[in-house]
């Protein structure tokens, strides 16, 4: 996917907002039901991250984009060693973008089909870190409610960070997440859930397998850990994505730059053809509302560069502001009917 190759870092207007275009595309490594991810580089800096962009017209279609809206607004206002986080957010005519933290360790799904042993002092430094960044949202009114290990992501070196996904709701509390992570780390130690449990499993069927099944834990852990999981225990990429994005993708993020030229030429001249009336307006009420967001420009405006997002300051009080009701899906209203996450 990576082209347009340059011996001299080209030079942007530090006024200018980030685009699509101060990115070189390197690879793709992820993909979702209407969002992918690849590999970037920004062009000035030479820094790598992970791209996540979504089509504006499909998180329409499937009533996604509240969603997306509502992630880029609390995403803008976290900042935590143990959290992806948020650097840049932007959009054309098709897509939204958000510009992340990249972690080339692979998930920890990943690496429990690649049969790895994680010994136990490995799960209680992730468990450590894991609970400082729950605490950490917690603190700001957020509860995650997707931690597993394919959301629990390594970087190259050893540090395990915690993939930010909030999404809470009415219904939910705190300890679910705290029962997700011991849950999370017994599979960790013991290469399987202590439950099995299916998205198909009725509820009443799981309510019974919690009080009537023991749970099994191994002489082989020291009692320090046996008894953090007591207390929780009660209630690299895969490179089809490249192929797929070379080979299958109608629309491969590679050639936008060229794709867009073109459509906005066709856009004056007669044989054009429009979208409906109501699809339109939704993709023009998408492009007012969508969320631009610059946390290397902030950071340099609080300290040129010397001081570290406040979260205390104005995107933690924003943040905090939103989700002090805890109720994490009215944080927006409506954009075209609802609308997007990954």
């Amino acid at each position: 996917m990576g082209g347009n190759h340059s011996h001299k870092p080209p030079v942007f207007d530090e006024n200018e907002e980030v685009n699509f275009d101060h990115f070189q595309i390197l690879r793709a490594i992820g993909k979702g039901s209407f969002g992918k991810v690849c590999i970037v580089q920004k062009r000035d800096t030479k820094k790598m991250y992970a791209m996540k962009y979504m089509n504006k017209q499909k998180c329409i279609e499937r009533d996604e984009v509240r969603n997306v809206f509502r992630e880029l607004q609390i995403m803008q206002g976290l900042e935590h060693p143990f959290l992806v986080n948020l650097w840049y957010s932007f959009q054309d005519e098709e897509d939204m973008f958000m510009v992340v933290d990249l972690l080339l360790g692979g998930d920890l799904r990943y690496h429990l089909q690649q049969n790895v042993h994680f010994t136990e002092g490995d799960v209680k430094l992730y468990i450590c870190e894991l609970a400082l960044a729950l605490e950490y949202l917690q603190r700001y009114h957020i509860i995650h409610r997707d931690i597993k290990p394919d959301n629990i992501l390594l970087d190259e070196h050893a540090p395990e960070v915690f993939q930010v996904y909030v999404d809470g709701g009415p219904g939910y509390s705190y300890p679910v997440d705290w029962w997700s992570l011991g849950v999370t780390a017994y599979e960790l130690l013991r290469g399987w859930r202590p439950y099995e449990i299916h998205s198909a499993t009725p509820i009443d069927e799981i309510l019974n397998m919690f009080k009537v099944e023991r749970v099994h834990y191994s002489s082989m852990w020291c009692k320090g850990m046996v008894t953090l999981l007591k207390k929780k225990g009660r209630l690299n990429c895969d490179p089809t994505f490249e192929l797929e994005e070379m080979i299958l993708e109608s629309k491969p993020l590679h050639k936008k730059k060229k794709r867009l030229a073109k459509n906005r030429s066709k856009d004056g001249s007669k044989d054009s053809c429009p979208l409906n009336g109501h699809l339109q307006q939704c993709l023009e009420t998408v492009r007012k509302e969508f969320i631009v967001f610059n946390r290397e420009k902030l950071r340099k405006q609080q300290g040129q560069g010397g001081q570290l997002l406040d979260m205390e300051g104005r995107a933690g009080s924003q943040a905090q502001g939103k989700l002090q009701d805890g109720c994490n899906n009215n944080i927006l209203a409506h954009a075209c009917s609802r609308g997007c996450s990954s």
